[in-house]
């Protein structure tokens, strides 16, 4: 008796029994879909919901007097970034690789938009655009993905139609130079917490793709010579230089720019390894730790979760780094590796970053922590990231042959 529903009938399993089987047949959506990634995004989502939920419940200055108004706003833009990763996940990373052109361009668009009269200022940073109705956009977050997804075009055209067997010199300039543009716009605004995280995804991009390692090497010198230029010709604001200036020194201004800094280890000292109770942290409670529900949400789980709280958040964020840089090594193709890689790269920095400064080991910069903070555009970009790492996994053939690298990518060792 051949295989199929029939079969099924005959050996005593009904049809209801037959689509689960389908459903879960070696080549179906649901066998193929990386599991790990999809459950610790939602894990993380959630979570962040309940942290989220704990910093503003008190917060009648900024809740508008309902002590759900952000709790519902978070599970809303978890809905809106799953229905993106869906969406994504349809349409495909090769099918999108054709359209890269028109996002980058309209990315760029959204950008400058921001130093026109229509962007706004939040937090110190002008970096928002509004739309209204208490809405607003952070094209910056954005831009992140169309650096990748650009960079992966322009360094994978050539070697994955077998030309060459990695980028030559002049690709590598024309991917740098399309990286450039973007980041010398957000630079502007000044958005330096962005800049610093699409820079660490350039340098991932590099490494997964197989370029030459002096182009690492030479982008790193550059990156050096540019800070030191930045701070001597006066490009940053005050704040930011404040905000470095308390992280060499928390003990600069307690009560002013190191304020952040010192509240936040205080928070999450207090935690110690159990923590005090969700909703029951009295720094939390006390409001003294500014932007909680955004930049320092970690600090939540730290003071009312402890050690073991923010060590599973740690833990979620790891199974999706780890899952991710396997796609990017099982890819057959260079174009999912780099676009895989440059995700690893983003996600892996901003995680760091963002936990870095609540703990007073990194500089405060403004940067959400993924899946967790509150922000409707850094949830609708994490989420399309995972929408871009399912659909490569999707799109590998089941019987497809690893593609050996042609370079040495410690990344993805």
């Amino acid at each position: 008796m051949t295989g199929g529903v029939n079969s099924f009938h005959v050996s005593g399993y009904g049809p209801e029994r037959a689509g689960w089987t389908r459903l879960f047949a070696r080549d179906s959506l649901a066998r193929r879909l990386d599991w790990p990634i999809l459950l610790a995004a939602i894990a993380l989502s959630l979570l962040g919901s309940l942290l989220v939920y704990s910093a503003t419940r008190n917060r009648t200055d900024i809740n508008q007097g309902d002590p759900y108004y952000f709790l519902l706003r978070h599970w809303l833009n978890t809905g809106i970034g799953l229905a993106l990763m869906i969406a994504m996940l349809w349409l495909g990373h090769r099918a999108l690789r054709t359209a890269v052109p028109v996002l980058y361009g309209f990315s760029v668009l959204l950008i400058l938009l921001v130093l026109t009269p229509l962007g706004s200022t939040i937090n110190g940073a002008h970096s928002w655009i509004k739309l209204g109705g208490g809405f607003s956009i952070q094209p910056s977050e954005f831009v992140k993905l169309t650096i990748i997804l650009g960079m992966a075009m322009l360094l994978a055209a050539r070697v994955d139609a077998g030309d060459k067997p990695y980028p030559d010199h002049r690709t590598v300039l024309q991917a740098l130079g399309l990286a450039a543009v973007p980041m010398l716009i957000v630079m502007l605004m000044p958005d330096l917490g962005s800049v610093m995280v699409m820079v660490v995804i350039v340098l991932g991009i590099l490494l997964a793709s197989g370029a030459s390692n002096r182009w690492v090497f030479g982008l790193i010198g550059t990156g050096a010579i540019g800070a030191i230029t930045v701070w001597q010709l006066g490009v940053l604001d005050e704040y930011q230089i404040n905000r470095f200036a308390a992280f060499a020194n928390p003990e600069l201004d307690p009560a002013g720019v190191g304020y952040n800094t010192n509240q936040a280890r205080i928070a999450i000292g207090s935690g110690g390894l159990t923590g005090s109770g969700l909703f029951e942290g009295s720094q939390t409670t006390g409001q003294f730790v500014p932007e909680q529900q955004t930049d320092f949400v970690f600090t939540v789980a730290g003071e009312e979760l402890g050690f073991v709280g923010g060590g599973l958040i740690i833990v979620l964020l790891g199974i999706i780094l780890w899952r991710a840089c396997r796609i990017a090594r099982d890819t057959p193709d260079l174009y999912g590796t780099i676009v895989a890689a440059g995700i690893v790269a983003w996600f892996a920095f901003q995680s760091f970053e963002n936990i870095g400064m609540t703990l007073g080991i990194m500089p405060v910069t403004g940067l959400p922590l993924p899946f967790v903070s509150y922000g409707g555009s850094s949830m609708f970009a994490v989420w399309l990231a995972v929408g871009l790492l399912q659909s490569i996994r999707l799109q590998r053939p089941l019987s497809a042959t690893v593609r050996p690298p042609t370079r040495s990518t410690g990344l993805l060792v």
